[in-house]
């Protein structure tokens, strides 16, 4: 689902690995394989379902804990339009583990405030691990 995968989410990502080489051969190989491709889509989708209907409380951190887990301006940067950051308190300092601006979403002005963490170490300490301070 996100890269680096869970133990629980490996019947959905071998079905969809499945789906993936069968696109790949019917394309290559000029033979129709749509229908039993609908089948395994529909098949992850109920799997999907089945899966995470079910998920037990650790399984769920393990979701929420994921590297690969978008952040903040990543949703931003894919559903809203005109992000415009805004920095710092003018007292303490730019907290980097906050992000806040103005964006539009849907033709309509929004503020967007969330947490952000980094995709690696560096990043991770600019970002205090997305960690704000008081």
């Amino acid at each position: 689902m996100y890269g680096e995968d869970l133990e629980f989410e490996k019947p959905i990502i071998e079905l969809e690995k499945r789906i993936k080489e069968l696109k790949s051969s019917s394309s290559s190989k000029g033979i129709d394989l749509s229908k039993e491709i609908q089948e395994l889509e529909k098949k992850v989708q109920e799997k999907k379902i089945e899966i995470f209907k079910n998920i037990t409380a650790w399984q769920r951190t393990q979701i929420a804990r994921h590297p690969k887990r978008p952040y903040t301006l990543d949703y931003v940067g894919l559903i809203m339009e005109n992000f415009i950051e805004l920095h710092g308190d003018r007292t303490f300092y730019d907290d980097l583990a906050i992000v806040g601006g103005i964006a539009s979403l849907d033709g309509r002005t929004v503020v967007v405030i969330g947490h952000q963490k980094g995709r690696d170490t560096k990043e991770n300490l600019k970002r205090n691990f997305g960690m704000a301070n008081p």
